[in-house]
């Protein structure tokens, strides 16, 4: 006579988001859901890390966009200090600048905020098994990016002035070529609303104040080049 088969455990979870409806939300849509057990819900990332260390959940639903510990901050202290716990982002943003971030941090799963209760189910079950938890639109984004061909490091790569990001000095480059914010954010594949912070930081670098300053910038230390005649 055979053994029954052990009874599967549902997978423990911790839910991270700084906004109290959603978040409670969340919990409330995977406590209808088999094979999942919310056990602790935080409202930031320091938070989130502290329950990991407390809880010993087997995944962390991480939204990115909080106060005093973001969740890419989050995910790579989790990483690093309690390995036995997996990281599946769920946020509202699928942009270069949140999505590379947060798998280079550690985080097995990747999932925006319109995802069913199926989708964030299969992605928990997916990395808990070893395998990725991405939703189809970030996997299509990640193979856009492999297949973007590698481009040789011009002078803007080079020459970073006054402390400029490599992001921000590429910034600085479009702004010169004449390039609007919407156009910079479709070219750079992240949201205008990150264009607008990368603006604001290299401005308050290099205490320039409006646009026609920063062509001028731009020209000024060798970051662009006048058209040949």
């Amino acid at each position: 006579m055979t053994e029954p088969e052990e009874e599967k455990k549902p997978a423990r979870v911790v839910v991270a988001d700084d906004q109290t409806v959603v978040r409670e939300g969340i919990v409330m849509l995977l406590g209808l859901l088999p094979g999942v057990e919310v056990v602790g819900s935080a409202g930031d990332g320091e938070e989130a890390v502290r329950l990991v260390g407390e809880l010993a959940p087997d995944v962390v639903l991480m939204d990115l966009r909080m106060p005093r510990c973001d969740g890419v901050e989050a995910t790579r202290r989790i990483r690093a200090e309690y390995p036995g716990t997996q990281v599946v982002v769920l946020t509202t943003y699928a942009d270069d600048e949140s999505l590379f971030p947060a798998l280079r941090a550690g985080a097995r799963g990747y999932l925006t905020k319109d995802a069913g209760g199926d989708e964030i189910v299969r992605a928990v079950e997916s990395v808990l098994s070893g395998d990725a938890g991405l939703s189809p639109s970030v996997q299509r984004r990640l193979l856009e990016r492999l297949s973007q061909p590698e481009l040789e490091p011009g002078p803007a790569a080079a020459e970073a002035p006054d402390g400029l990001t490599a992001r921000e000095t590429e910034v600085l480059v479009l702004i010169a070529e004449g390039l609007n914010n919407q156009e910079i954010a479709r070219k750079l594949h992240v949201s205008t609303a990150t264009v607008k912070t990368h603006i604001n930081n290299l401005f308050a670098k290099t205490g320039l104040k409006d646009r026609a300053q920063a062509v001028r910038y731009a020209y000024g230390k060798g970051l662009v080049r006048p058209p040949a005649k």
